[in-house]
């Protein structure tokens, strides 16, 4: 029966690996995350369009470009940022994480109601902040900043709860992907700590 689940949903599985794949590397500050992140993106693409969240689409396009920029970013950007010639994590200040609150709730919304009013989107505002945070999490991560952990923490529990519902109204596949989300919140906890106690010891 598992076979016959996993041979019918097979492009969700290799969404499944390869996202926990990145974020594992993420968490352990592995460059590899973004490459790794580029097929996971695409493959995501692929497997929410057939379940009608548009704006998880969008995200995942999205992410195509930041993972692209991150894993430049890395290399060879934030020259503030680094030690012994590699990035380290930073903290973003009060004030910027005021504007990026007030960004997303003020994008979660124009995004929702667009999706509302003139698509056949499914729970298009909950798909939409779960989309508009994520592009600020994605951007804080390509960043290296540490707080952009609390904000994948934050999403991973709405997406959990969308995706299930999803699930329980016939889109059999996103179970996978509900379960996918959960491992995130582990990881999105230890990969706090773990940059975390990587900036306490460059500092």
């Amino acid at each position: 029966m598992l076979l016959d689940y996993l041979l019918n949903n097979w492009l969700e599985f290799i969404g499944v690996v390869s996202g926990l794949v990145c974020v594992w590397l993420l968490v352990k500050e592995n460059i590899l995350t973004f490459p790794v992140g580029l097929i996971y993106a695409l493959i995501t693409v692929v497997v929410v369009a057939r379940a009608n969240l548009f704006a998880d689409v969008l995200l995942n396009l999205y992410y195509v470009l930041m993972n692209a920029y991150g894993w430049y970013y890395w290399l060879y950007g934030g020259s503030q940022q680094r030690q012994h010639g590699l990035l380290k994590p930073v903290k973003t200040t009060a004030r910027t994480n005021l504007i990026l609150f007030a960004l997303t709730i003020a994008g979660s919304i124009l995004m929702g109601w667009v999706f509302a009013e003139f698509s056949a989107a499914d729970l298009a505002y909950a798909d939409s902040f779960t989309t508009v945070a994520s592009f600020t999490a994605m951007w804080m991560t390509a960043r290296k900043h540490l707080y952009s952990w609390i904000a994948w923490f934050v999403i991973d529990v709405v997406q959990i709860a969308l995706y299930l519902l999803k699930g329980f109204n016939g889109e059999s596949g996103l179970f996978l992907y509900a379960g996918l989300y959960t491992v995130y919140l582990a990881m999105a906890v230890i990969g706090f700590r773990s940059w975390q106690k990587s900036m306490l010891e460059e500092s």
